[in-house]
């Protein structure tokens, strides 16, 4: 075999190489592409409005079986852990296990009222999915809720676990769910014990279930 063939052959081999190793990149890169969180997003919004709109769950009588279809999707699309961990920021470390699960527990009964209570009102508005940013393994998904009235912002702040876009806070009109509480938590915090806090928490979960029955 002469030297010049021979050459032709080790060229080829490298150029076949270095296109075998590039598309091996981006093969690796493509399948590491995250989920997109808006089409994750979109089924979730779309199934609650159903239920909202369902004529068989109308009525203040229908109101509990109502709030608990809604969160029995909602818990596959909420981290109510990353929002539990946010709200009580510091303080969080200083928990343990078992307190860390029970404040979560207590937190999600409190956060299906206050979900329930503002989307309750949207089941014949229009969702409109405007934008989504994505960095790493968080996300913003906005939407507007339009109606006759005019337009809501709602975003949802998101992130990637196992594949699943989860939200971890809902900001309306620019307020955020997880900053108010933690607001008001920190507040109080800064005057009294976390189990002040906790009983607070306990408290008012009962009084809200009180008034739906």
């Amino acid at each position: 075999m002469s030297r010049d063939h021979f050459s032709m052959n080790a060229f080829c081999m490298l150029v076949y190489g270095i296109f075998f190793f590039l598309g091996g990149i981006s093969s690796a890169d493509a399948a590491q592409q995250p989920p997109d969180p808006t089409e994750q997003l979109r089924p979730f919004i779309e199934k609650i409005v159903l239920i909202l709109a369902d004529p068989d769950l109308q009525g203040a009588k229908k109101h509990v079986q109502r709030r608990e279809k809604v969160m029995l999707f909602a818990s596959e699309h909420f981290d109510f852990h990353e929002m539990s961990k946010r709200v009580l920021g510091r303080t969080w470390q200083t928990l343990s296990k078992d307190e860390q699960n029970y404040f979560v527990t207590i937190f999600t009964s409190l956060l299906e009222h206050a979900y329930i209570d503002k989307i309750e009102g949207y089941s014949k508005q229009k969702v409109e999915f405007k934008s989504q940013r994505i960095k790493g393994k968080r996300a913003q998904v906005i939407t507007n809720i339009v109606d006759t009235n005019g337009i809501i912002t709602v975003s949802y702040i998101m992130v990637l676990k196992n594949d699943v876009w989860k939200a971890y806070d809902i900001v309306v009109e620019g307020v955020s769910l997880v900053r108010n509480y933690m607001s008001q938590f920190r507040e109080i915090l800064r005057k009294e014990e976390y189990t002040s806090l906790l009983k607070q928490v306990e408290n008012k979960v009962t009084e809200l279930d009180s008034s739906d029955r």
